[in-house]
């Protein structure tokens, strides 16, 4: 789990603040937002480039790029749907804290928690890995040269 979320696995059901759970599922709602979008612009990028790449070995690391986006893409939309079913009976807890006593949700918040935590770290990794393999492709292809003429 991040350090600078909080984490729920430890609270007493008594002590959930349900409105406070509430506005962190909607914050992981908007950073997922964020990397769909994200995940876009890279697939966007790939493809207007991938026409200048002449060496079958750099071809292979587009296509690998190319499935490590879908799987990470298809990983997001999943985990947005965990988030909304997630962010929407939160919203009924806020609404009705008295009937908010069902110590598994808490539970399944801190495995989404971890989810999150774990998604990112992933993206991150993957950002980084098309940053690297992009950088070594532009070097090895001479593409600046290529696209001045």
């Amino acid at each position: 789990m991040n350090d600078d979320t909080k984490s729920t696995q430890e609270n007493n059901i008594g002590e959930v603040k349900w409105q406070e759970l509430y506005i962190l599922t909607d914050h992981w709602k908007s950073d997922l937002d964020f990397y769909k979008d994200d995940l876009r612009f890279l697939h966007h990028l790939i493809d207007k480039y991938i026409i200048w790449i002449t060496k079958d070995e750099n071809l292979n690391m587009v296509q690998e790029i190319k499935k490590n986006l879908f799987e990470i893409q298809s990983k997001s939309a999943d985990l947005m749907k965990e988030v909304n079913i997630h962010h929407g009976n939160l919203g009924l807890m806020v609404e009705n804290p008295v009937q908010s006593s069902n110590p598994q949700f808490l539970k399944d918040h801190g495995v989404l928690e971890d989810k999150m935590s774990n998604f990112v770290k992933l993206f991150r990794s993957n950002r980084k890995e098309v940053f690297n393999i992009t950088e070594y492709i532009i070097d090895s292809e001479e593409l600046p040269n290529i696209l001045k003429s």
